[in-house]
């Protein structure tokens, strides 16, 4: 085992945290997926470069994924939004554990129905 070693499980650690720390939404913190990965991202960017990465990656999906949380919602109103509603919370549950298990993998995910807010 060579001396990188440590260091790339460390920063794959922080890469899985920025996406992860999403799941902060589904807990009831409000602003919780776009405020874990922010979070992580601000701290680790400047230190790790796969951090910035992974966490503009994040953050745009989990900004686009709030957007499309508050359409669907109201379209509850219009009923279309009592379908929609639970299968964007779904997605984004789905594809938060899938760009997790990629970042494990040293891979960085590209989350599809992005909008690039952060480049």
């Amino acid at each position: 085992m060579n001396g990188m070693q440590p260091a790339e499980n460390t920063d794959r650690t922080w890469d899985i945290i920025c996406h992860l720390t999403a799941l902060a939404g589904f807990i009831g913190i409000p602003l919780g997926a776009i405020l874990g990965p922010l979070v992580v991202w601000l701290v680790k960017k400047q230190e790790l470069p796969s951090v910035d990465a992974h966490g503009i990656e994040a953050l745009n999906f989990q900004i686009s994924m709030a957007i499309y949380t508050v359409l669907a919602a109201l379209g509850v109103f219009v009923l279309i939004g009592m379908f929609l509603l639970p299968l964007v919370l779904l997605t984004n549950l789905v594809l938060i554990i899938v760009a997790s298990v990629k970042a494990s993998k040293g891979e960085l995910y590209r989350y599809p129905l992005t909008i690039r807010f952060i480049k």
